[in-house]
């Protein structure tokens, strides 16, 4: 007879330990055995203990069936609890087709109750529902397993009836009770209590319920608050008030962690009555908001009921369902003004006096509406209301510039022409902040209208006096520590002009030393008449007095005679 061939052997096999792991497999501890043990001889002995307490009314069961789903399930339920001991019948019915889902998984736990190695367990997770460790038998859904073998956890029970709950069933489950009200979102009062206690949001009270930030008083009595309230009302009368700060601070998201004891969850909505207890600052007691802002309002009310908007987006987004629907008036921040209070809205408005004319002059201009939101987008709006999200000029005019700013060039400043274009697109790239650079164009401005005051252009005037008009300009503009490095810097006639001019405003200690002699020399002799065109140029300039322009004229005509030059006419 022929030998076998030799087992192929490679090196390290003898050390080699072969695991097989199967994803949702686990070895269960002896608590987790002692406590599935425990359900599975619960469930074994009373097959129908995860059924909730029917409060509801429930369909006929006939000979042709019912469209009742539930009473179905219930009469095919008593089927499988009198075959409990037959494990034959409840292996076949456990991999069975067709059927009830319920039954199917309710089938396979029984057979799992009849086993003794309870070693090796399955793994439920649901990132809402928690995590449990069930006996995962047949081809029953393993939500459903997990759930009747956890018939006494109060939330994964419930996805045991989630099929049920889709054809329009209502279930609420608690520590102390599980309940069906059928097709009517009856909630028991012991149930509202129960999840209010368990909610994510820290609670004071009992039949009135508020969170930090609000008080019994507020909540009972309704009253709006500056930053505004979530306000629920449960059908058993008990009300709720939760704060914008406790909203924000949910670690849980708060319709969650109500809702998740109920089935189905997206319809907390159902058992309850929500409010945002809200109005803009200024509006009048007695009117009511515009039809379109209530509708947005029960929109966003109903996405928070469905989980479907965040605790911390809630205020926010109900703030703005009520301000974007109204159409008259001023809309500044969470503050409504009326159509005749012009002057209100701009003294609440945060800018200077230069930045509040120029948003008048646009507000003026405009033939319709606006809204300019926070983002900087400036939309145009048919009602003649006038919307601003923030309440600060500059981020306004910013978003305004580009359509406007000619406008208000023009009629605050007087601008036109290329010469308003350039200060437009220089503005509109520099982005400088709108108090600063209207304030600097008022003044460039004012200076430039006061220098027109002088009789003569510094071209025409011949040097020296063309030095004296230059020194006179630039101190008047930038100030007289602006001049001295002009002064110093003359040549000829020039530079005894400049030491004149120092003279005249006593710089002169440590610039002797820059001057030559003659310049020194013809200078001193010209500081009198120098001294008189600068007080005569204060007078004109600086003071404000028009009828000082023939005493600069005189001071001009004599400082000609002293330097030896002509004054045109």
């Amino acid at each position: 007879m022929a030998k076998p061939p030799a087992e192929v052997r490679f090196p390290g096999d003898k050390n080699r330990r072969r695991k097989v792991r199967v994803r949702g497999i686990k070895q269960a501890s002896k608590e987790i055995q002692r406590r599935l043990e425990g359900n599975l001889d619960g469930l074994l002995d009373d097959p129908e203990c995860f059924i909730p307490d029917i409060t509801g009314e429930l369909g006929k069961v006939s000979f042709f069936g019912s469209k009742d789903m539930l009473a179905m399930t219930l009469k095919e339920i008593e089927v499988v609890a009198a075959k409990r001991n037959d494990l034959k019948w409840l292996r076949r019915r456990m991999v069975k087709k067709g059927g009830d889902e319920v039954c199917k998984s309710l089938a396979g736990s029984l057979v799992a109750a009849s086993e003794e190695d309870l070693s090796t367990v399955s793994v439920f997770k649901h990132p809402l529902y928690g995590t449990a460790s069930y006996l995962r038998r047949g081809n029953g859904k393993q939500s459903h397993q997990a759930g009747i073998q956890n018939f006494n956890h109060p939330k994964l029970r419930l996805l045991v009836w989630d099929g049920h709950a889709k054809s329009g069933q209502f279930f609420f489950s608690w520590d102390g009770g599980f309940v069906c009200s059928c097709a009517e979102p009856n909630a028991p009062a012991e149930w509202v209590d129960w999840v209010l206690d368990k909610s994510s949001v820290d609670l004071s009270g009992k039949d009135v319920r508020w969170s930090l930030g609000l008080s019994e008083d507020i909540v009972s009595e309704g009253t709006n608050t500056e930053n505004g309230w979530l306000r629920l009302e449960f059908q058993d009368g008990t009300t709720v008030g939760f704060s914008t700060s406790a909203l924000a601070k949910t670690e849980v998201p708060l319709a969650q962690s109500i809702a998740i004891s109920m089935m189905p969850p997206n319809k907390l909505g159902s058992v309850c009555d929500a409010k945002w207890m809200w109005m803009p600052d200024g509006w009048p007691d007695g009117r009511a908001l515009p039809s379109e802002g209530e509708e947005r309002l029960e929109e966003a009310l109903d996405a928070w009921l469905r989980m479907s908007l965040e605790d911390g987006s809630l205020s926010k987004t109900c703030r703005s369902s009520i301000l974007n629907s109204i159409t008259d008036g001023y809309v500044v921040g969470n503050s409504w003004f009326a159509d005749d209070d012009k002057d209100g809205f701009l003294n609440h408005m945060a800018g200077t006096s230069e930045e509040k004319k120029a948003l008048a002059c646009v507000l003026d201009s405009l033939e319709g509406g606006i809204h300019v939101r926070t983002d900087g987008l400036a939309l145009e709006l048919e009602e003649g209301v006038v919307r601003l999200e923030e309440s600060s000029c500059h981020p306004v005019l910013v978003a305004l510039w580009p359509d406007h700013g000619m406008k208000i060039l023009n009629e605050m400043y007087g601008l036109e022409g290329d010469e308003a274009g350039e200060i437009l697109a220089r503005q509109d790239k520099r982005k400088q902040g709108f108090g600063a650079f209207l304030r600097e164009l008022g003044e460039n401005l004012d200076t430039a209208q006061r220098l027109d005051r002088l009789p003569w252009d510094t071209e025409v005037l011949p040097v020296p006096l063309s030095m004296a008009d230059r020194l006179v300009r630039k101190a008047v503009d930038d100030g007289v520590a602006s001049t001295v490095s002009i002064a110093r810097k003359g040549k000829g006639l020039e530079a005894a002009m400049g030491w004149a001019w120092l003279v005249v405003h006593d710089r002169t200690e440590s610039d002797a030393w820059r001057f030559d002699e003659a310049s020194r020399d013809k200078g001193g002799d010209w500081v009198p008449a120098l001294r008189a065109l600068w007080d005569a140029s204060e007078d004109l300039l600086l003071r404000d007095r028009e009828d000082a322009v023939e005493d600069y004229r005189n001071a001009m005509k004599w400082l000609a005679e002293s330097s030896g030059s002509v004054c045109p006419e």
